[in-house]
């Protein structure tokens, strides 16, 4: 180990814990506190020639950039929630009220397992093939088939149809 990198070792395992304290104690949620604690470490690393030689001072130093680096945490994730929140009214705006039969369909969806519901929407919403979903599933292409046409009469009867759904039969979305 290089000189260079024992002193940021003997930083990170001595005062590592007593930032991460300081951190959990102004970082929401705080086990985001752990995540801004590496991007202080990751300052100091670039910035080991600027870090005080006193265990004190290099404390101050590192509370110091964790302050900074915390803030800009806060900030980012105010401005990736006004986004989140931002693109959830687009959405919401330029999504047309659901007609009572996709609302069927959707809580016929919601009554079958987990695997009928993902080969469905593969076929019908996302638009792939069988053997396409079989890539994604990780099946033998045989295997997709057999499932989708178990999921489809599943489908069927759970919309109370005595044939199974046709292929095209989920809406988009």
């Amino acid at each position: 180990m290089s000189p260079r990198e024992a002193r940021f070792d003997a930083l990170a395992r001595d005062l590592g814990p007593r930032v991460l304290a300081y951190l959990a104690r102004r970082v929401d949620p705080p086990a985001d506190a752990a995540d801004v604690l590496a991007e202080t470490l990751i300052v100091a690393w670039r910035r080991l020639d600027d870090v005080p030689a006193g265990e004190r001072e290099a404390l101050v130093w590192l509370v110091a950039v964790a302050r900074r680096t915390a803030s800009n945490h806060r900030r980012g994730r105010r401005r990736r929630e006004a986004l989140v929140e931002a693109l959830r009214e687009r959405v919401v705006a330029a999504t047309p009220p659901p007609d009572p039969a996709a609302l069927d369909l959707r809580r016929a969806l919601g009554r079958l397992g987990r695997d009928d519901r993902e080969i469905l929407t593969l076929v019908a919403w996302e638009g792939l093939t069988a053997h396409e979903a079989a890539a994604v599933l990780g099946l033998a292409p045989a295997a997709a088939r057999k499932r989708l046409q178990r999921a489809r009469e599943r489908l069927g009867r759970e919309l109370g149809e005595e044939a199974p759904a046709p292929a095209g039969a989920l809406p988009a979305g």
